[in-house]
């Protein structure tokens, strides 16, 4: 798909993006509000560079994106010409679930056990005391997904034959930009890139193994198809971000808006997820760590994506992603 307008693109002076030239070899690119990109293998000198090797050395390389960003002289190719990718293809990605207090009301109310005939307004107040209790205890829920199911903003997604309820989950995702582990939550912002955009996709029938139950979530399944986390477009640094507990996010279904709130809702902020999973995993330069979805999914609606649907999902300052949705053919 056509990407957004190339004016203001995000908040501050310059973000980053993985670009390529039709049929070209992708690049890591400084891009400009105006839509101007910058290859950043020519600015930097290394015909070799990616993204992860950008990220790799985060605090001598910024300095120097500060400076290209405002320089003249290096050629620029308006972003309109070229493909956009995936601003970064990481080596992990960390998925907190449950993180949006209506959202995970919502769910509950949507997921009702067989046999549970119970009102809705009880069903209601008993996620919220659920969500109320989670928050007392501090104890986020972080799982991880694959980098294999991560493609472009702007291209377009195969709902898989077997998927039958395929619903999407517009996030906010933390870029790592130093190796982290057993980081506190007082230092953890020390700890982050930037931010980008993802819709963490979820085929909902196969989110619990009704053949296990005791087992609870298959994860791999319901949500890493080929394509099921679109990513970007831009990856905007921190320092443009004044606060990243306070950005709105909307996404739109063929023009609908579906999703509409603030990261205000998160129960567990940037910076508790970032150290929370960094307690047990070493985060390296480039992961994402993905901080949930709010309210208004598909669920929710009762409208689940289908053939031709078209995506599109905002966040503050991080500019627009816009994908649409392909069903793919039966075996």
């Amino acid at each position: 798909m056509k990407p957004a307008p190339a004016s203001a693109l995000f908040a501050g002076p310059f973000a980053l993006a993985t670009l390529s030239a039709s049929d070209g070899p992708q690049f890591p690119a400084l891009v400009t509000p105006d839509g101007q990109a910058l290859d950043l293998r020519t600015a930097l000198g290394d015909d070799r560079l990616t993204m992860l090797d950008v990220l790799d050395h985060w605090e001598t390389v910024l300095p120097r994106l500060r400076t290209l960003a405002t320089d003249a002289g290096p050629a620029r190719t308006p972003v309109a010409d070229l493909r956009v990718h995936a601003p970064v293809t990481p080596r992990q990605v960390f998925q907190s679930g449950a993180n949006y207090r209506q959202h995970v009301i919502d769910l509950h109310v949507a997921h009702r056990a067989p046999g549970d005939d119970r009102p809705e307004s009880e069903r209601r107040a008993e996620a919220a005391e659920i969500m109320d209790r989670r928050a007392a205890d501090d104890l986020p829920y972080v799982f991880v997904g694959l980098p294999s199911a991560i493609t472009g903003p702007y291209d377009d997604v195969v709902l898989p034959a077997w998927a039958e309820q395929p619903d999407w989950e517009l996030e906010l995702a933390v870029v790592i930009g130093r190796p982290a582990h057993r980081v506190p939550v007082e230092e953890a912002a020390r700890y982050v890139a930037g931010y980008t955009i993802a819709n963490d996709l979820t085929d909902r029938a196969t989110v619990f193994r009704r053949d296990m139950p005791q087992i609870g979530t298959d994860w791999l399944r319901s949500k890493n198809a080929p394509g099921f986390t679109p990513l970007g477009p831009w990856i905007v640094p921190a320092e443009s971000i004044a606060d990243p507990d306070d950005l709105h996010v909307t996404l739109k279904l063929n023009g609908e808006t579906m999703q509409d709130e603030s990261t205000k809702d998160m129960i567990f902020k940037v910076a508790r997820l970032v150290s929370y999973a960094s307690q047990t995993a070493r985060l390296l330069p480039g992961d994402l760590v993905l901080t949930g979805s709010p309210a208004g999914n598909g669920m929710h609606w009762g409208r689940l994506l289908r053939d031709g649907d078209v995506m599109e999902g905002r966040v503050t300052g991080l500019g627009v992603q816009r994908t649409r949705c392909l069903a793919e053919a039966a075996p």
